[in-house]
Formats: C-alpha cells, structure tokens, sequence
C-alpha cells in the first residue's frame, strides 16, 4: 500500500523557482503528488499540521566533520546523521580528514553506502574527497577516482593545500570533472602555534596568534590561480573583513568563486576566548567586531553564498585540557539554523528566503545535487519554525560529542522536523 503523507498549511519557500505561498502538499510513496491551496484529508493519509510553518527545500551542510573512519569516538557516520536529522538538514558533506582519509575511492564508497545504512537512510552523505594523498600536500590523489566513486568536491581541510603548483594542478583536474576545490585558507607559516586571533585580546591573555593575514593570502594567491585555470574555487569557513572584501573583488571580475561562513564566526568574537573555554577555540579563529560586521554585509549582499556548520566534534577528555593543547572546532548542526534566524533574520540582516538560499539553493547548486520540488519530483525538504524559542542543551544533543560554546544560550528559530527518501522526522 502507498504511504501518503499530507502537508497542511505550510508556507512553501523555494527561492530558486521563487516560490513563495501557503500550500498543501500532498506526498506518495516519497513522490510530490500535488501541491494546492487546500487538498482534503482522504482516508490512509498522513496528515502533518505545518500552519504557521516553513516548507523549504532540504537543507545541505556543506561541511562536516563526521570523523569516521578512525576518530568514532569523536563521532560516527550514524551518529553525525541523526545529528544532522534534529538540526533539520537532510544532506551533509563529509570532509576528508578521517584515519586514513578519504583520499581513495574505496572510502568514499564505503562512506556513502555507510550513510545509506544509518537512520535508514535519511540523510544524505556526499564525501568531499582528499585532494592529496594522506591530505599530506605532497602527492595529487586520483581525482578521477574519487569523483566516479561519488566525491562531490575535493579538500585538504584542516590543513591548506600550501603548494602552489599543487593546488593549479587539482583545480585543472576539478574543472575536468566539474567540482569545485574546497580550500582551506591559511598561509602555514604565518599560523605556526596560533591558537586565536592575533589582536588586542590575545595580547592581554598572553595567547599566540592567527593573523587575519594568514587567511587572506592564501585566498589571493588561489583567486589568481582560479582565474587562471577557469574552474571552480570555494572558500570554507571565511572568517575575515579582508577575505569578503577579496571575494568580493574576484566576483565583480568574474572569477568562478563561492564562499561559506559558520554560524560561530558572524556569532561570536574574540572576547570570547576571555573565558579561557576551550568551545571558543577553532580554526579559523574568532575574529574582531569588525570582522563579524563585514560578514553580516557579505550575507546581505549575497557575496556569501553559504553558511555551513563546519561541525567538529570532539570528546569531553580532549577539550578539557589547558587552552594551548585543546584541538580547534565545536559541534553546530544542532544549533546552525537557531543562530541564523537569530542573530541573521530576527534583526533584519537577511530575509528568511536569503536564509533558505544559503542553506539550501545555494549549496546544492555548487555541489550539483538540486532539490527539485514540483509535482512528480523526490519530495526532499526541510521543516522550519522561525518563531520558536528554544534554548540549547548540549546533554541532549545527538552529536556523540557535545562540545559548544552555545550551552544555555536561548535562540529563536529551529528545525521541527525533515522529508526525504520517502521517509518523515519530526523533532
């Protein structure tokens, strides 16, 4: 018998078909059947209440670290999806620094076959593949290889790609096969030891510093190397006024450029790290005021064109420790989406479509993997409450690792639930 669920009352938000409008939509065996103003409940549907709701394409986190294999104590395939699932998004890309990583297609594949066992399913996994062998920066992977096997883009992250002829030669490979190269932009030597923003805080607490420099220059230098060889570059986790300022000026040329921001960078700053929490320690850094005001206007201006959790997951014994050994990174697929309506489209920064765009729209459309929603179409969405006040507990979240900077803070806005493969979760 076909399962059939019927959405009531939503307001579906699809910015790349601009479609905006209260609807009922009626779902069969994973299928969009119909989509009107009002379809009447018939015996053997399912009726979901969305009144008051968001129906918007499923969200994609386009960078995730879901630590398996080799780190399952941090987090697990199984574990990260569920996650993902109760921060309402129905995709995630997997970065490649796993043990060992995934620099062979053999564990791309058995990354996203993991993905397709756990939770039934219900969350995507694409991998993003390594671009070196052992992300150790000297030897190209078989890019081919990992493409063909499913890597959706390649990444050295959590560690540049510092070789200059190495990072010219995978974006000619990347523009062959048509995905993108994700970099993670920072110049080595000027990072050496660095645990915060270089600055005035870090001067007062005696903490060694990341320059805002050492990340513009890595993205200048790979601006020109993209413009040199036409393909596709993207920026993860840009966190400096200089860096959207670079952005910027290579859009305005025409140069094939994309750039995500986290929620933790237009959240917080530097005067953070005051507390001596080690949750307010990652790479990059927290950065100035300033900073965070020039990447709320790279989101309004839409040269930000995602914001991505780069979830980071640690255990309580490694995060626990004197702030100089603590490893960079926290957890955020659980609080992404709170802290973006909260501190982006509660204050009137971005508008809620801008939101779904930079969520949704957006990052498909760099990773080729479109949700297509009209009648006829796989129903793949997300389930928003943009009204909803919550306040965040990390001792329940789903994340094998609870190790935020958000503990107890109050948010406005969150995922009630997601569709896709055929399949409901409502939180």
């Amino acid at each position: 018998m076909a399962k059939k669920y019927l959405l009531k009352g939503g307001r579906l938000l699809d910015p790349s078909t601009h479609i905006d409008t209260i609807t009922d939509i009626l779902l069969v065996d994973g299928v969009i059947e119909s989509m009107k103003p009002s379809i009447a409940p018939q015996a053997g549907y399912e009726v979901i209440d969305l009144r008051g709701k968001i129906v918007a394409p499923g969200f994609i986190d386009m960078h995730v670290h879901l630590r398996e294999p080799g780190f399952e104590h941090k987090e697990t395939i199984e574990t990260g999806t569920l996650s993902a699932a109760y921060g309402g998004f129905t995709s995630v890309c997997c970065m490649p620094n796993t043990n060992p990583a995934i620099d062979d297609e053999s564990i791309v594949r058995f990354v996203h076959s993991q993905g397709k066992l756990v939770n039934n399913g219900i969350v995507d996994v694409y991998p993003i593949g390594a671009v070196t062998k052992g992300r150790a920066g000297k030897e190209l992977s078989s890019i081919a290889e990992l493409v063909q096997a499913g890597a959706v883009g390649l990444s050295d992250d959590g560690a540049p790609v510092f070789d200059a002829e190495i990072m010219r030669r995978v974006l000619e490979y990347a523009g062959m096969f048509g995905v993108p190269v994700i970099q993670h932009c920072e110049e080595p030597s000027l990072v050496r030891g660095g645990v915060m923003n270089e600055g005035f805080v870090a001067t007062e607490l005696g903490l060694p510093g990341i320059p805002p420099v050492a990340e513009e220059i890595m993205i200048a230098r790979d601006i020109l190397l993209t413009e040199y060889t036409k393909s596709r570059y993207h920026v993860a986790h840009m966190s400096t006024a200089g860096s959207v300022k670079l952005v910027r000026e290579a859009k305005q040329k025409g140069v094939a450029i994309t750039c995500e921001v986290t929620p933790h960078h237009f959240t917080l700053t530097d005067d953070a790290v005051r507390s001596f929490d080690t949750n307010t320690k990652m790479n990059p850094p927290l950065r100035t005021r300033d900073d965070v005001e020039a990447i709320k206007q790279g989101l309004r201006e839409g040269i930000v064109d995602v914001i991505a959790s780069d979830h980071a997951p640690h255990s309580l014994d490694e995060k626990e420790v004197d702030y100089l050994q603590a490893p960079f990174g926290i957890v955020g697929l659980e609080t992404a989406i709170g802290l973006a309506i909260t501190e982006l489209v509660a204050p009137d920064i971005i508008s809620i479509s801008q939101m779904v765009e930079k969520f949704s729209t957006n990052p498909r459309k760099i990773i080729k993997r479109p949700a297509d929603i009209r009648e006829g179409s796989e129903a793949n969405f997300t389930f928003l409450d943009p009204d909803l006040r919550w306040k965040v507990e990390v001792g329940k979240f789903k994340s094998k690792s609870k190790n935020s900077p958000f503990d107890g803070k109050i948010l406005q806005g969150k995922a009630v639930g997601i569709f896709n493969h055929g399949q409901i979760f409502l939180v």
